[in-house]
């Protein structure tokens, strides 16, 4: 009886086994079809946008597709998604449509699948239409050949055009620096001393004309009594994400300045005070600096009629004698009817130092601390005016071209002036003024 007992417990113990093996497979190979989920129309959808056109049909597809590729991808994503499908029509029949596309383009089940996504177009970024240079750098690669031009207007007064030619002119009166579809520069000059040829600019007047939805009309009014650090409306910026406004510098050796940026044109002005006048300058785009046939003094320059005759930058020939020295002031022998020399420049009855014209240099060197252009125009000024103080218009001028350059810089380098003998020292102011003559004969 105690062998039935024994025998009984492990026929028990092994039914109890093969019980628990039965329910483990079971579970192992029925859970999944039960709990899986079926992924066809992902592997269907995949398959269509691995090759098709936008919207299209997977017949319309491009020639340099490959289908071989997008098949064995669209039979890899439906094996892998079999077990979850077990009874799904659409499975089925998309199991059999794979084999009769492999027959039909002749491909093998070996070889690289793809991944069946479409490829993702970038699209370009949105341009900026208030932001010039962003709105160039779109363009194309022309872009990068951009070129600036500079304006400057300073003195007595100087003109650099944005060809940059230089002149000197008398220009009384108002006068137009630019005038186009963008803007608007007008100055007014007056005469320095009574009874005197010389000017220079007392009042500017800056129009920014209304550009798409950038900016609407704004207007900048600069006088000798008043240089504002905002538009006539009293606001100091216009337009969408600043694409105009100004900013204003009362410190530095230039004296007082105000600037204005207005970023839809890529442009820069500059207004500048000095003693009782202003100075102007602009760096504005080649491209902007438009011909509308009117008289743009930035552009063209002066009238003949305005302009200081032979005026001569660089001293190379054909430059008179040297000039002696008579009565306190400098005349030239030989003068031809209707020019004038320095003496006819100053009001009658006045007379200037014997040693104007070596103060002037000496003043002059050391504002600028070179000797080009600006230099020459420094000394013309302050002989013209007998005002040590005017120097300023110069240096301003030449630190307004630092800041707003061209696209090529035509500049003379800073250098030492040498160190001459006692002889050489009383002869360079003669030797500078046989340089500026030129300059001081008026038509």
């Amino acid at each position: 009886m105690g062998r039935s007992r024994s025998f009984s417990l492990a026929k028990l113990q092994l039914w109890n086994w093969i019980s628990f093996i039965v329910v483990l497979l079971w579970s192992l190979l029925l859970r999944p079809a039960c709990c899986q989920t079926c992924r066809i129309q992902r592997c269907n959808a995949e398959y269509v946008a691995s090759f098709s056109l936008p919207g299209g049909l997977p017949e319309e597809a491009p020639p340099d597709v490959d289908h071989c590729i997008a098949l064995r991808a669209y039979s890899l994503c439906t094996r892998r998604t079999a077990r979850g499908c077990r009874g799904d029509l659409v499975y089925h029949s998309a199991v059999f449509r794979i084999k009769e596309l492999f027959a039909q383009h002749n491909c093998s089940s070996d070889g690289p699948t793809s991944p069946a996504r479409a490829p993702r177009v970038s699209q370009p970024p949105a341009v900026d239409t208030c932001d010039y240079e962003g709105r160039v750098l779109a363009s194309g690669p022309g872009a990068q050949q951009q070129k600036y031009g500079h304006c400057g207007l300073f003195g007595d007064p100087h003109l650099r055009t944005f060809r940059d030619e230089f002149q000197t002119c008398r220009v009384e009166g108002a006068w137009p620096l630019i005038h186009n579809r963008f803007l608007s520069v007008q100055v007014t000059n007056v005469p320095v001393v009574r009874g005197s040829s010389a000017t220079a600019t007392n009042k500017i007047t800056v129009i920014f004309k209304s550009y798409h939805d950038c900016t609407e009309q704004k207007v900048y009014q600069a006088t000798t009594e008043d240089l504002p650090s905002a538009f006539q409306d009293g606001t100091r910026s216009g337009g969408k994400g600043g694409s105009l406004w100004i900013a204003e510098n009362t410190g530095g050796s230039g004296g007082r300045h105000v600037m204005i940026h207005a970023r839809y044109l890529g442009t820069s002005v500059i207004v500048r005070q000095v003693g009782h006048y202003l100075t102007f300058a602009i760096r504005v785009p080649e491209e902007l600096a438009e011909e509308n046939g009117g008289l743009q003094l930035c552009l063209h320059g002066c009238p003949s009629s305005e302009v200081i005759k032979a005026h001569v930058l660089t001293r190379q020939q054909g430059l008179r004698p040297p000039p002696r020295l008579l009565g306190g002031w400098y005349e030239e022998g030989g003068v031809e009817q209707g020019e004038r020399t320095a003496t006819s420049e100053l009001p009658r009855g006045t007379a200037p130092h014997a040693d104007m014209l070596e103060r002037a240099t000496t003043r002059c060197r050391e504002t600028l601390q070179v000797e080009d252009v600006y230099f020459q125009s420094c000394v013309f000024d302050i002989l013209t005016t007998g005002d040590l103080e005017f120097s300023m218009a110069a240096f301003g001028a030449l630190e307004d071209l630092k800041a707003l350059p061209p696209s090529t810089l035509r500049q003379s380098s800073a250098r030492t002036p040498q160190v001459r003998g006692a002889a050489g020292a009383a002869a360079q102011p003669a030797r500078l003024l046989t340089l500026l003559l030129p300059l001081l004969l008026l038509k």
